[in-house]
């Protein structure tokens, strides 16, 4: 389907190929590219002046951000609300440990209970506009959870596969929201090769990690919200919980734009990204210290932080090169250690966080201990998802 721009608020311009930059047209339904087979990335025209005052001050989901979305009209959005979530200060752990800046923003409050609300709401209201009938994903959990409530708001036909090891609760609600659900034994991996072969004749769109431009889209938004909430200043280091990526890599798009945009003053400088993985699962870890090429032939096991149970991320090179530019770094996290940071978060802060929350706090603590973070220094913490819905995982293990 061919789509037209007229009258639209958004800014969106062109796709380019994330390799080699080849562009693409951002008004037809587009996957991965067709010259490397890799992620398409959304450009907008930044070139003409465009201030703040563009945000939507009205709406309190991710939406404020028209402009610099590719939705084209209106009509077409799908939203349960998504975004806006809180930044919180962690008073009693920042004094435990002489921090001066510690920060959580807490994305277990979004709809569906995780970031995923904010790719999918943006990928599945891209596919309504483009004329799509339906959807399949492979999902670790959370994102086939959004899938299958965005497709429900939506009217589209929504097909989910995922792990046979997945807590029971994203297996049901999936249903509850009357999405097809099929459980496959291994990773997401091989839920993914289950999804290419389900859909050999292309009749759903693969909104798989980055197979489909507009997820990054969605999750850019907390770039935009981290910059909004800290008064238009950035943190020192961000630690983000990275098995996809797209997080991590949509949040460092945001910071680009808002950069070229002068929405970010010059003097402001842009975070650190600290990309944490689990000790069961961490190819980006394995490949950024050297010893492999590449994920391709990464062997991963299954973890308590389902989401970070990714060996083959397709978004890998673009991880790095976040990493490279930030002057970040990767750390790794024993499944012990998630469940250290998930206790600490309870017991001093209040908050009851998905593994991959505890996973970031640890590794915070173990970058502070090798000095590769300051004391002194702004720390963000991301926590993707709220930990009720990994009770199967963590169950009686609150006392360690």
């Amino acid at each position: 389907m061919k789509l037209v721009a007229s009258e639209s608020l958004s800014r969106l311009a062109v796709l380019h190929c994330s390799a080699c930059d080849t562009e693409y047209s951002a008004f037809d339904l587009q996957r991965v590219s067709a010259c490397c087979q890799v992620p398409l990335v959304a450009d907008y025209d930044l070139h003409q002046p465009l201030s703040r005052a563009v945000i939507d001050q009205a709406d309190t989901s991710m939406w404020r951000y028209g402009a610099l979305l590719p939705l084209l009209h209106e009509e077409n959005k799908v939203t349960l609300g998504e975004g806006l979530t809180p930044l919180l200060r962690l008073p009693r752990l920042a004094a435990r440990h002489e921090l001066a800046h510690l920060l959580l923003k807490d994305e277990g409050q979004n709809p569906t209970g995780s970031f995923k609300a904010r790719g999918l709401s943006m990928a599945v209201s891209k596919a309504k506009e483009m004329g799509v009938e339906g959807c399949i994903i492979p999902t670790a959990g959370n994102a086939g959870v959004a899938l299958a409530a965005y497709c429900a708001r939506a009217g589209l036909r929504a097909v989910v596969v995922m792990p046979r090891h997945t807590p029971q609760a994203f297996q049901e609600e999936c249903l509850w929201y009357g999405a097809e659900v099929e459980l496959v034994d291994g990773l997401i991996s091989d839920c993914g090769a289950r999804v290419r072969q389900r859909n050999a004749d292309g009749a759903l769109l693969d909104i798989s990690t980055l197979k489909e431009p507009y997820r990054l889209e969605g999750k850019k938004t907390m770039g935009y919200e981290i910059a909004e909430q800290l008064n238009w200043t950035l943190p020192d280091v961000l630690l983000y919980p990275a098995g996809g990526g797209t997080g991590l890599i949509g949040i460092w798009k945001a910071f680009q734009e808002m950069k070229q945009l002068g929405w970010l003053a010059p003097h402001v400088k842009l975070p650190r990204m600290v990309a944490v993985q689990a000790e069961n699962c961490c190819p980006l870890l394995e490949t950024y210290e050297g010893r492999q090429p590449n994920c391709h032939n990464y062997h991963g096991h299954a973890t308590l932080a389902n989401g970070l149970a990714v060996p083959h991320p397709l978004g890998e090179n673009m991880m790095l090169r976040v990493l490279r530019e930030s002057h970040g770094t990767v750390v790794s996290v024993s499944e012990e250690g998630m469940l250290d940071g998930m206790r600490d978060l309870g017991h001093q802060e209040g908050l009851f966080v998905a593994p991959e929350g505890g996973a970031v706090w640890t590794a915070a603590r173990q970058l502070l201990a090798t000095g590769a973070i300051h004391p002194d220094e702004k720390i963000l913490l991301l926590n993707t998802g709220n930990g009720q819905k990994y009770m199967d995982n963590v169950a009686g293990r609150a006392r360690g």
